[in-house]
Order: structure tokens, then C-alpha cells, then sequence
């Protein structure tokens, strides 16, 4: 167990620090610091000495140069247990520097700022930073590096408990690692995506990106012979399956993770209150709007009651104690909701297996990145973030729809976007009545989803995600009973597409917008 005689602190981030060196010193150990972070500590009346003083050589070039010296780097770097290097510290007056706690310049957040020029961005690149992190962790044998002021109370614990042994550090070092790979990650990301002018292009030419392993793997991947994990993204902004903790039930698996997201992001976009049920990865059921949550549930629910036995239930409001009983009634295999009553846990509580899963907000989905592997390589694009704006559709039809058209037609559109496509959802009062998903032409999709209506399509509207390439598309609608529908629109057919909603007095929109989910 190494002994901590002196450390250096020097921080962008100062979450903390000004209470993790007063604990440091008031525990005996000596303090090396630079810059704001002196600064900071100076004027909170802690003892430290500049780096300047101990090496002789003052900060210089604007501070681009305070740490880059043999007496830092030897100190951080010697091997104690080497008698050569010892010998050399020796004779060069160096001292040992046993903790290092660093973190670097705010790069993503300078770069993200719309002012940020060239200059700005090659200023808010750390260069000592980075070198002391990396001299720490290498020699983590020794050396105890801190990156993180989450870290910093774990710290002090293990110091008093003289716990901080070579196991310790070497998780410390894998941890600054990371940090200064996601930190080179980022600079690479936002210099390959410049223009020769600074101007900045949607993807970079080198796409860079750190996933962090959540806590405990996957109970199996998609099949029970395949291992899984779940990986989070630290740079996604957006409520994720990551931020959301499981409060009850058997281990989570990956269909579970990749259900729940889906039938997450769905719920969030409806802005009444909701319920999504979801089956692999496809919504089977979704209601919203008027009546109790309970009475919502069970819209959802008996719009394809088989397809949502063993399904994932999302709400967009807190889970009330009606609707847990109901929810008990049948199998499910996960409940996602922005909270939960202690009634509603009461009653679930005794659905051992059941998985909740509690999420900080249900804002909508915003802006980022979706990512999907190919073999050998792997294909990145924006978020799909748009909600429809009824201002910006089109009737193209002679007759307009009714107001309760066009309310079944935005709420089944909005279903629509979260549907494989090809996508075709039925929906009247606020409840989808059948969902065609997946199929390899869009007839197929009306057709299965007309099944599962039955006779209750009658009066309905209905939304594609994409245009009806042919007029058969609409002739099977008002085969099946609706009576409005919303399409993108775009088909060298489109003529022939109104003139049949036409003859069959359809009214249709066009959005302008497609949303293929494949």
C-alpha cells in the first residue's frame, strides 16, 4: 500500500475540489496546484504551492506551458520501487508526487458554442492536461489519478481506510484512459468535420464515439445462446434506457432494453396522456386522451390484447394505483413511467419478475445521433425529432377532413413514425384499432392492420408512413372502412392516389414528410 505524501491539483472542472484538497491536507498531505485552481484554493484559505515554485519555471505562452517540466513528469513517473529512478530524482531535487487529480479544458462545451472559431477551439485544446493523466495512469502502481469529482469522497474513504491499493488505482487509471480517449475522440470528431472556410459539416470525416458498459450484463442478447451488454452514451443528451433505473423484477435483457425504448420514445411524442404497448419493437396498442389512466390502459390494451400478453407498457404520467391493477391482471414484461405512486409499487410489488422502470422525464426525443452496425462499418444519422405541425399539411382531396378526422389522423400519424415500415395505423378516438408493420408492400400492411381492426375500423382514419405508390393502397382502405387518411405524398401516381380517395369520398392530407423506420 503506497503512503500519499503530496499531491497536484489543477482542474477545469472544480465540482468539489475546493472541499476535496481541504480534506487532503487536513490529512497531512502536501499540495501542488496551477493557475484558477491555486487561485481557488489560495482564496479559500488552503495552503498550496505553485507548480511554478517547485519547478522554477514560471507559467508562460498565455499558460499553454505549466506542467510540461521533468520535476512534474519525473515525479508523477518515477518507479519507487526502481533504484535508478530514484537515484535520478535524487539528483535532479525532484519530488514525489503520489495523487494527481486532473481534468481537462471544456473542449465539447467551447466547440459547441456557435461563435467558436478555429482559434478558439485550438485554444480549448489541453496539452498538460492530458500528459499528467496519462504519466498517473501508466504509473498507477504508485500513483493514484482522479479525473472524475465523483471519485473524490471514494477517495478519501479508502485513504483513511488504507484501502487504496494497486487494484484501486488501476480502476482510477482505466477511468483516466477513457477520459482522455473520449477527449482526443472529440477534437478528432470536430476538426475532421471543418470545412476549409470553419464551417462545420454534419459528420465528421472520423467518427469518434466512447460507450460505457451500464453495471450488470444482459441476462442473454436476443436469443438465450447469445451474451449481451448494454453500453450507454454519455453524449446523448436525451433521457435514455440508461438513465432509467430498473426498480424491480427479474434481470433485464437486450429485447427488453430495445423494447422499452421503443415503446419510450412513442409515448413521449404524444403530448395528452398516453399509453404505448409495444411487441417486438412495433406498437400493438396505443391510446391517448380522455377518461382515467385506467380507462387509457385498457384502450391500449384491447386494441390487440393478444399481441400485448408479454408486452412493454410505456406511460407518459406517473403510474396510479387503477391502472397498476390492471396492469396485474395479465403478463407484461416491463412498466416504463416517469414515477410511479407508492400505491401503484404496492400493488405491482407482488409481480416479482414484473420490470419497472422509472425515467427522469418524459420530454420528447430531441436532436443526436442513431447509429446502426452493418458488417463492416457502421451507418450514422439524426435523430428522427420531427412532430408534425397540422399547419404544414395539405388536403388534397374535394372534401376536407372533420375535425375528429383530422384529430385521429395526426394522433395515428404520430403512432406511424414508431411503426417498421411499411407502416399503416387505423386509429379513431384516440385509439389505434390496428397496425400493420414491417411488410414488404404497403397493401400487406393495410391488410394485416384491417384484421386486427375488425368491423371497429369502420369510420376510421388512417395513417402511412410513407406515399401510396399505386391506387390499390387507398382502395384497400376504403375496402377496410376508413374514411380519412394522412400520407407523405411525392408519387409520380399521386394524381391517381386522390382521384381514387376521391371516388371513395376519403379525405387525405399530405404531410410533405415521410418517417421509414427500418
Amino acid at each position: 500500500m503506497s503512503s500519499i505524501k503530496r499531491a497536484l491539483i489543477s482542474v477545469s472542472d472544480k465540482t468539489g475540489v475546493e472541499a476535496f484538497a481541504r480534506a487532503l491536507v487536513e490529512r497531512g498531505i502536501d499540495i501542488l496546484s496551477t493557475g484558477g485552481t491555486a487561485k481557488l484554493l489560495r482564496d479559500a484559505g488552503i495552503a498550496c504551492r505553485d507548480v511554478s515554485d517547485y519547478t522554477g519555471f514560471p507559467e508562460m505562452m498565455d499558460g499553454r506551458v505549466k506542467t510540461l517540466n521533468p520535476k512534474v513528469h519525473g515525479g508523477i513517473l518515477a518507479r519507487r520501487d526502481n533504484a535508478g529512478d530514484l537515484a535520478s530524482m535524487a539528483e535532479h531535487g525532484i519530488e514525489q508526487i503520489d495523487l494527481v487529480c486532473v481534468n481537462l479544458y471544456p473542449f465539447r462545451q467551447a466547440v459547441a458554442k456557435e461563435c467558436c472559431t478555429i482559434d478558439d477551439a485550438i485554444e480549448n485544446i489541453d496539452i498538460g492536461g492530458p500528459c499528467m493523466v496519462r504519466a498517473s495512469a501508466k504509473n498507477h502502481k504508485f500513483v493514484t489519478i482522479v479525473v472524475d469529482p465523483t471519485d473524490y469522497n471514494d477517495v478519501l474513504a479508502a485513504i483513511d481506510a488504507n484501502t487504496l491499493d494497486e487494484s484501486r488505482r488501476r480502476a482510477l487509471a482505466v477511468k483516466a484512459f477513457a477520459h482522455t480517449a473520449a477527449y482526443d475522440g472529440a477534437i478528432a470528431n470536430h476538426f475532421s468535420a471543418l470545412n476549409a472556410d470553419g464551417s462545420k459539416r454534419a459528420f465528421p470525416d472520423i467518427f469518434t464515439r466512447q460507450f460505457i458498459k451500464t453495471a450488470d450484463e444482459l441476462r442473454y442478447g436476443e436469443n438465450p445462446h447469445q451474451a449481451g451488454a448494454f453500453y450507454a452514451d454519455p453524449e446523448d443528451d436525451g433521457v435514455s434506457m440508461a438513465d432509467c433505473p430498473v426498480l424491480q423484477g427479474k434481470a433485464i435483457s437486450y429485447n427488453n432494453i430495445a423494447d422499452a425504448d421503443a415503446a419510450f420514445a412513442l409515448v413521449r411524442d404524444l403530448a395528452d396522456e398516453a399509453v404505448v404497448i409495444v411487441k417486438h419493437a412495433n406498437p400493438c396498442g396505443v391510446a391517448m386522451g380522455a377518461g382515467t389512466q385506467a380507462e387509457i390502459y385498457e384502450r391500449a390494451r384491447a386494441a390487440d390484447a393478444v399481441s400485448a400478453f408479454g408486452g412493454i407498457a410505456a406511460f407518459n404520467r406517473p403510474l396510479e394505483e387503477a391502472t397498476a391493477r390492471l396492469i396485474a391482471e395479465t403478463f407484461m414484461e416491463v412498466i416504463i413511467a416517469p414515477g410511479f405512486t407508492d400505491a401503484a409499487r404496492a400493488v405491482l410489488a407482488e409481480r416479482k419478475n414484473l420490470r419497472l422502470m422509472i425515467a427522469p422525464s418524459a420530454a420528447p426525443v430531441t436532436g443526436g445521433f442513431e447509429f446502426k452496425r452493418v458488417n463492416g462499418g457502421l451507418l450514422v444519422q439524426q435523430r428522427d425529432a420531427h412532430i408534425l405541425d397540422r399547419n404544414a399539411c395539405t388536403v388534397v382531396t374535394k372534401r376536407a377532413p372533420t375535425e375528429a378526422e383530422w384529430n385521429d389522423m395526426l394522433f395515428a400519424w404520430s403512432v406511424a413514425k414508431h411503426v417498421k415500415s411499411n407502416a399503416i395505423v387505423f386509429a379513431k378516438n384516440g385509439t389505434t384499432l390496428g397496425v400493420g408493420a414491417g411488410q414488404m408492400n404497403r397493401v400487406n400492411s393495410t391488410r394485416i392492420a384491417a384484421l386486427h381492426g375488425g368491423e371497429a375500423i369502420k369510420g376510421s382514419a388512417v395513417a402511412s408512413d410513407a406515399f401510396f405508390p399505386f391506387r390499390d393502397g387507398v382502395d384497400a382502405l376504403a375496402q377496410a372502412g376508413a374514411t380519412a387518411v394522412i400520407q407523405p405524398g411525392g408519387s409520380i401516381r399521386d394524381d391517381e392516389v386522390i382521384a381514387a380517395a376521391d371516388e371513395q369520398n376519403i379525405a387525405m392530407i399530405f404531410t410533405g414528410i415521410r418517417h421509414f423506420r427500418h
